[in-house]
């Protein structure tokens, strides 16, 4: 099992607005649906927490610290080999001021060419309903959880 954390940061305009990183590189850059995710990344857990992973990997994708803020537990999803800690924090943040962190990565395959990409090549706003559409599958129930955390009732 691989064990990755992440911060679901949300905002509350006309409606609940949550904060999704597009994953970079080239093998999603042509894909948006199922192709965003919550700012996450692994970590193991005899070297660090949950929640110290959390912070790390989101500085580290978006180039910005988590904004202040109480953390709220959203628990774990899993899929696939992996399982994903969330914590949702209430703030602002200017996705035009995110600077990636990058990954490196052989490209093309084969080549022997290795090549550097963005963690996220951009990130963006989305409501509820549309978010659920951009997220990659297995984080989706986290969409159900802050909706009720926000709310106190499950989105339709």
């Amino acid at each position: 099992m691989r064990f990755s954390a992440g911060v679901l940061l949300f905002r509350r305009h006309a409606e609940l607005e949550v904060l999704l990183g597009h994953m970079g590189g080239p093998l999603w850059a042509k894909k948006d649906a199922a192709a965003w995710s919550i700012p996450k990344g692994e970590y193991l857990p005899e070297e660090e927490t949950a929640a110290a992973a959390a912070a790390r990997e989101f500085e580290e994708e978006l180039g910005l610290p988590v904004p202040a803020g109480e953390w709220v537990p959203l628990g774990d999803v899993r899929y696939g080999t992996k399982q994903v800690t969330v914590w949702a924090v209430e703030g602002d943040l200017d996705p035009a001021l995110v600077v990636p962190g990058t990954f490196e990565m052989q490209w093309p395959p084969r080549s022997g060419r290795m090549q550097e990409f963005p963690e996220i090549d951009r990130a963006a706003w989305f409501g509820l309903e549309t978010a659920r559409e951009k997220l990659v599958a297995g984080q989706r129930p986290i969409l159900d959880r802050i909706a009720e955390h926000v709310t106190g009732a499950l989105p339709r």
